[in-house]
């Protein structure tokens, strides 16, 4: 059994050897001056005047989003034309493979979108242009002209 010399001659070994006690007081000023910090009142704030309401006008869009759907013959949706506003993009399904089954790296069912960036015309519109151009300066159809009478 220890007698109270022995332990106190023990508790003060631990205390002088080990540096959990030394950091002690250094915790101690450190709480004591982060309570120090938050005891000081803010400073007072002062009201500012409403200036000029900003010059900036929202506007909805003109065109909303249209959805062109392609169905397979069993009402499946096999591809998803989106026109929202200047761009246009298509969504197709993508078909797993013969064998594959879900989970499979084949299988995925995401496919990502295909964004309209240009679209060249190829000569196609101008032939129709040119026919209604052609159309609109023709001269008018002669009227009919009527056979003489016989007598």
């Amino acid at each position: 059994m220890l007698t109270a010399t022995a332990f106190s001659q023990q508790l003060d070994t631990i205390m002088r050897t080990h540096k959990a006690w030394q950091s002690i007081p250094a915790c101690i000023a450190i709480y004591a001056i982060t309570l120090s910090a938050f005891a000081q009142q803010p400073p007072k704030l002062e009201k500012l005047e409403e200036g000029e309401a900003p010059a900036v006008t929202i506007r909805k869009p003109d065109q909303k989003s249209k959805i062109q759907e392609t169905r397979a013959p069993g009402g499946k949706v096999t591809a998803a034309k989106v026109t929202s506003g200047g761009s246009t993009y298509v969504v197709k399904a993508n078909d797993p493979a013969g064998s594959a089954l879900p989970g499979d790296g084949q299988s995925n069912t995401m496919r990502a979108p295909q964004w309209e960036v240009k679209e060249f015309d190829l000569g196609r519109n101008k032939a129709k242009d040119v026919e209604d151009n052609q159309a609109a300066t023709l001269p008018p159809a002669p009227e009919p002209t009527t056979a003489p009478a016989k007598k």
